[in-house]
């Protein structure tokens, strides 16, 4: 379909033309530009690398690497033809190669591509607040592989192709950019082809139901009864030491919780990727207050890392609504269940450390 220009007295077609006719070239300029304006395209994404490269013995490169609000990873390959070439088997390559990416890759890979345009921030941070995470979580990050394929044009061989591999349960978009020309300006019609617009959601519903599903199970899982199992035999250890999570049954999460007696307030133990922690978790709904309970707290910083004898990590994390009071412990690995009983003891004395020198604090709150 053309597009028009509305007049006074008619209606006149604007004029297709080609990105290369058009003085664009496809990496100096759609790609640096659609790095920057992602939303061009119709996608909530976070654009973490470009031209990446971080495999043994390739060239290749992908143009841009992106997360999706889901944690999924998403190829875009980019090209001004046409037809798109054969960018589909590109992106297909691409998308194995990336497969086995994890959070903490994934952060690195970041880090550099802010560093190489020039943007400030932490990667970790950006990241996590664009997935809406509080921490790291490597079973639900890049559970999928999306490819997007974005170009002038696409050939009926390529279309093809990728409607076939999408009823396969791939998840490829094509995605069309049509230029046109208007009194020295370029105009872009952008159209999303595949999967047409009317039925992308119904694929949405589809696979949602099936993350689902797949969700359900894991919580099902031998680790979701291992973490069971680890906060049993701590909570029964923590009762000869202290009351504080007495009335707490052990869950399936990576974290058990308390409160401080301030509302909104918790004493928690955390075991964040296998590291664990001991924390004060503020989170009263509302971020200014968190913020308040906070700063109220950090004025008493040395006297109450005296008393409990460490370093503690102070998260007022002014971007998001929670703050956090962290005692970070050494790595452990988890799976190992005959170092849980050490683990264990360690985590319980840490709690009675960092509740004890928390309490005066938070008695001064009420």
């Amino acid at each position: 379909m053309a597009i028009y220009e509305v007049r006074t007295d008619s209606i006149e077609p604007l004029q297709p033309t080609h990105f290369a006719s058009a003085g664009i070239r496809e990496r100096d300029d759609l790609q640096r530009l659609l790095r920057d304006n992602i939303a061009v395209i119709g996608e909530d994404l976070l654009v973490i690398g470009e031209e990446f490269c971080d495999w043994e013995d390739s060239r290749r490169r992908i143009d841009l690497l992106a997360v999706d609000a889901q944690g999924n990873l998403v190829v875009i390959e980019l090209k001004r033809t046409d037809n798109g070439g054969h960018m589909e088997l590109q992106a297909i390559r691409y998308a194995a190669m990336v497969s086995a990416m994890t959070f903490d890759k994934a952060v690195e890979v970041f880090a550099a591509h802010l560093q190489r345009t020039n943007q400030e921030g932490d990667a970790q941070d950006r990241l996590l607040s664009f997935l809406g995470w509080e921490e790291p979580d490597e079973d639900s990050f890049a559970q999928d592989i999306r490819i997007l394929l974005v170009s002038e044009g696409f050939s009926k061989e390529l279309t093809t192709s990728v409607m076939w591999l999408n009823e396969r349960e791939l998840d490829i978009r094509c995605v069309r950019l049509r230029p046109y020309s208007d009194g020295g300006r370029v105009l872009v019609d952008v159209q999303q082809l595949i999967p047409l617009p009317e039925a992308q959601e119904f694929q949405v519903q589809i696979r949602e139901k099936e993350s689902r599903s797949r969700e359900s199970r894991k919580k099902q899982s031998v680790r979701s009864e291992t973490y069971q199992r680890f906060w049993a035999q701590l909570l029964e250890k923590a009762k000869a030491k202290t009351d504080l999570h007495k009335s707490i049954s052990p869950g399936k999460d990576n974290w058990v919780a308390a409160t401080a007696g301030v509302p909104g307030v918790q004493f928690v133990y955390v075991l964040g990727r296998n590291c664990p922690r001991v924390e004060l978790y503020i989170s009263t709904g509302d971020k200014g207050r968190n913020k308040d309970i906070f700063d109220s707290i950090e004025r008493h910083k040395d006297k109450i890392e005296t008393a409990c004898g460490d370093t503690l990590s102070w998260e007022r994390m002014d971007d998001r609504v929670t703050c956090r009071i962290a005692n970070q412990m050494p790595t452990i690995n988890f799976q190992d269940e005959t170092t849980w009983g050490k683990v264990q003891d360690d985590f319980v004395d840490a709690m009675v450390r960092f509740e004890g020198a928390l309490r005066p604090v938070l008695a001064g709150l009420k």
